[in-house]
């Protein structure tokens, strides 16, 4: 069937058809699945949602704008609120690491990591996202000022830094079945340098 016979897959200009849109998120899963980040490119997505490579590029400017949105759309991490900010991040890294481990979602974020390393417009996607991240894991740390957990002095940005780079290390090297001891050893010493002192 012809591309544009198929309502389902008509180009409606730069607004996105949800239809289409979702059929070619659907297919860049499927073959990040199949083929991994070596087969990927913006002609094996088109293919198989049947879509035009100008729709995904009008939609998606770069490979790594897709790989981003895929990630984002799989990715769903409850953040714990215990009322203890050691509990709510040894909770938060765990329930990343699983989330990470049981679907595709690490293999994308890997994906869009290698495509940094090469690509200025994937760093560039990469790095408003990471400062995205570094925020929400930040409100963590806010909560625990706001209970007077820790001092108001404390730098959220930067604790939110130390606990990112101990799961980036861990999805990059495929260690994302590290049991809970270790995480809670990581966390630990991140709460050392950043409790308050006792009274």
């Amino acid at each position: 069937m012809a591309e544009d016979a198929d309502p389902a897959r008509r180009s409606i200009g730069a607004r996105r058809n949800p239809d289409s849109a979702d059929a070619i998120l659907q297919a860049a899963e499927a073959v990040l699945v199949e083929a991994g980040y070596a087969g990927f490119s913006i002609e094996a997505v088109a293919r198989r949602a049947r879509a035009g490579k100008p729709t995904i590029y009008r939609w998606w400017p770069s490979k790594a704008a897709l790989l981003l949105e895929v990630y984002q759309r799989q990715k769903r991490v409850d953040v714990p609120d215990t009322g203890r900010l050691e509990e709510d991040l040894v909770g938060f890294l765990r329930n990343l690491f699983t989330h990470w481990r049981e679907t595709s979602s690490g293999s994308v974020f890997r994906s869009l990591i290698a495509e940094a390393q090469s690509d200025e417009t994937a760093a560039a996607a990469l790095a408003d996202y990471s400062l995205g991240r570094r925020s929400h894991t930040g409100q963590i740390v806010e909560r625990a000022k706001a209970r007077g957990e820790i001092p108001a002095g404390v730098d959220s940005a930067v604790v939110a830094d130390l606990i990112a780079s101990f799961a980036w290390r861990h999805l990059l090297t495929n260690r994302l079945d590290e049991d809970e001891a270790t995480i809670r050893k990581a966390v630990n010493y991140v709460m050392r340098g950043i409790a308050a002192p006792a009274p």
